[in-house]
């Protein structure tokens, strides 16, 4: 089965609210089948829930994190990841100075939808072909696709108010909708188009 790694610092704020969006919007287009989505910290607060207000804004967008343990990033969780998904790029930085040979499949997010948005649309819905678009995204991301390197970060909500988090929590539900989209195409259903804010 194919995995998702989402990384932030703390793994108690953005990285759990990502993790939440995709494991829902991928549970509804591939029910079992869904590529396994996990998250971590490159300083994780090891055992710690998530951040009451980052629950707050999840549960009010119908995403539910009260579960949630925080766990420090390690090696084998980014080699075991068919995707690693970073809240900024300063995670994307930690990893590959920790492992260089992952970097082909380590992106921000907002990068990663830039690069998917470039390719020609995803064809299929088949989970297993996460590794292939994958390659597709780190080719074209090698062959000079500028994206917008002035706005690839996910801001940190910590210390902040719950609107603070509210808007996170906001635009994480887009990039995600439009990560599920890049990476395995659309689905058409009787009632619309399934994405991560039906």
């Amino acid at each position: 089965m194919t995995s998702i790694l989402v990384v932030c610092t703390g793994n108690i704020c953005r990285s759990p609210i990502a993790e939440g969006f995709l494991r829902s919007t991928l549970s509804r287009r591939f029910g079992a089948q869904a590529p396994v989505v996990s998250s971590a910290g490159t300083a994780g607060w090891e055992g710690s829930a998530a951040m009451d207000d980052a629950v707050r804004a999840a549960t009010e967008r119908e995403i539910d994190i009260t579960g949630h343990v925080a766990q420090k990033l390690a090696g084998s969780m980014v080699i075991d990841a068919d995707l690693v998904v970073c809240m900024a790029g300063e995670h994307r930085s930690a990893i590959l100075r920790a492992d260089p040979v992952a970097e082909s499949k380590v992106f921000t997010l907002k990068e990663l939808v830039r690069v998917l948005d470039a390719l020609a649309p995803a064809e299929g819905t088949d989970p297993q072909a996460l590794p292939a678009r994958v390659a597709q995204a780190n080719a074209r991301r090698t062959s000079g696709f500028a994206g917008n390197p002035l706005d690839e970060d996910v801001a940190d909500p910590m210390g902040q108010p719950l609107e603070a988090y509210r808007a996170i929590a906001w635009e994480l539900d887009t990039w995600c909708g439009r990560l599920a989209d890049g990476l395995f195409g659309t689905v058409q259903v009787s009632t619309g188009i399934v994405g991560a804010g039906d």
